[in-house]
């Protein structure tokens, strides 16, 4: 039987090859490429070299303070959803009753689209900032914080989900074994409960490093980049880029590189670090 599956092991992965290459591999090569030329279209593409890596940077400073924005925005939900994430799975976990009700709610936003989140949040927060006079595009701290609002209600259910899995998978002779021991509730979260649980964390810490880099939809929904672009994300400011000014497609592509490098590279960086940490229970 061993035989056979690997006799006809090509066979079998060859319809996944064949997507993976055609729906990933290729268009990304394709879009080095064009990150180096100017085009309209594929049938016009001129090479200029890293012309379009120095117009991003050089023909606005927008590519510049959306990266800055980016990062502070992804710095602060990385470590609210965590944080929050982990604390609902402690308490969802000590048996109290009416725990999977309360799992259901807060898991519920998640299955919500992100334009569809944005709206609601617009208009959430510009009902409580109309009291007093304001918008969320009014200044650009109201509409970095309804992004992190947003981000957190989207986002903390699904990580909580995962830690909770996490949580009820620790031994419970290991607890218990602390608690003869005279280990206290602290003492056993940080020596047994976040050691145990250090592969969930290393997955919701990518999870929310990614969503927090490429988030999109709820910024163009929530505040499209007002008040003047100061509130604009990397990945709107590449789509406004590439589709909003004629001439600077290979500009837009080229910031679109850059930017799939530096979330690789980030992502790669938490993923060494977290996975150093983990234990084998």
């Amino acid at each position: 039987m061993e035989k056979t599956l690997k006799k006809y092991f090509a066979l079998f992965a060859l319809p996944g090859v064949v997507c993976f290459l055609l729906a990933f591999l290729i268009p990304m090569f394709m879009g080095i490429y064009l990150s180096f030329c100017e085009f309209r279209n594929l049938a016009d593409v001129e090479w200029v070299g890293i012309k379009n890596y120095i117009d991003a940077f050089t023909i606005d400073n927008n590519y510049s303070s959306a990266l800055w924005f980016t990062v502070r925005f992804t710095v602060v939900t990385v470590i609210s959803i965590n944080i929050l994430s982990f604390t609902l799975a402690l308490l969802l976990t000590k048996g109290i009753k009416g725990t999977n009700i309360f799992r259901t709610i807060f898991f519920m936003p998640n299955l919500i689209g992100g334009i569809v989140l944005g709206w609601i949040w617009q208009v959430i927060i510009n009902g409580v900032l109309l009291n007093y006079g304001q918008t969320i595009v009014s200044d650009p701290k109201y509409g970095f914080w309804g992004l992190v609002i947003l981000m957190n209600w989207q986002n903390v259910g699904y990580m909580m989900v995962i830690y909770i899995a996490a949580i009820q998978n620790i031994p419970t002779d290991m607890l218990e074994a602390a608690s003869i021991d005279g280990a206290g509730y602290w003492r056993t979260l940080f020596k047994i409960i976040i050691p145990s649980v250090m592969p969930s964390i290393t997955i919701c810490l990518f999870m929310t490093l990614t969503n927090g880099f490429k988030l999109f939809d709820q910024n163009l929904a929530l505040t499209a980049g007002a008040p003047e672009k100061q509130t604009e994300m990397l990945a709107l400011n590449i789509y406004n880029t590439f589709y909003g000014r004629v001439g600077y497609e290979g500009v837009g592509q080229a910031k679109a590189v850059m930017f799939t490098i530096m979330v690789a590279a980030i992502a790669l960086v938490q993923l060494r670090l977290t996975r150093s940490k983990e234990i084998e229970n």
